[in-house]
C-alpha cells in the first residue's frame, strides 16, 4: 500500500429512471385485474374482509366493490350481501374459491421464498378505497359498465 498516486477514480451512479410498461390495454382478464386492484387496495388500507366489516361498510356506504366467494355454504350469508349491494347500487363480482380470496386480501403469511403459508378463506371482501389508479381498475370499471 504505497501512497505513490495510485489513486482509482470511481464514477458516481447514475440515475436511471424505470418506467413501468404496462401490458396492452385488454391484456389482463378480470380475475388478474381484480387481483391488481385488492393488491392496491390492501396496501392502501382500503379493504374490509369478512362479513362484519364488509356489512358495515356496505351499509354506511363506503364501499366500491365487493366480491363475494361462490361456494360459500350459509345461504343467509350470500343473501344478506347481494341483498346490501344491491339496495345501494354497490358493483358486486364473486369468484370460485375462499381460500384464493383470501390470499389476495393478504390473509396469509408469505415465506422467504415469496409463496404464501397458511393462508385463511375468505368469503366477502369489500373495497373502501381503490388506492391507486391503475389498468386493473379500468379493466374492473370496463368490465361492469358492459355488464
Amino acid at each position: 500500500m504505497s501512497d505513490a498516486g495510485d489513486e482509482v477514480q470511481v464514477d458516481a451512479p447514475q440515475e436511471v429512471e424505470v418506467t413501468q410498461t404496462d401490458a396492452p390495454k385488454g391484456k389482463l382478464t378480470v380475475e388478474e385485474a381484480l387481483q391488481q386492484v385488492l393488491k392496491n387496495a390492501l396496501v392502501h388500507d382500503g379493504l374490509a374482509r369478512g362479513l362484519r366489516e364488509a356489512a358495515k361498510a356496505l351499509d354506511k356506504r363506503q364501499a366500491h366493490l365487493c366480491v363475494l366467494v361462490e361456494t360459500c355454504t350459509e345461504a343467509e350469508y350470500i343473501k344478506l350481501i347481494e341483498a346490501l349491494c344491491a339496495e345501494h347500487k354497490i358493483n358486486l363480482i364473486k369468484v370460485g374459491d375462499a381460500k384464493i380470496l383470501g390470499q389476495w386480501a393478504g390473509l396469509c403469511k408469505i415465506d422467504k421464498e415469496g409463496n404464501p403459508r397458511k393462508v385463511v378463506g375468505c368469503s366477502c371482501v369489500v373495497v373502501k378505497d381503490y388506492g391507486t389508479d391503475s389498468e386493473g381498475l379500468h379493466v374492473l370499471l370496463d368490465y361492469f359498465k358492459n355488464r
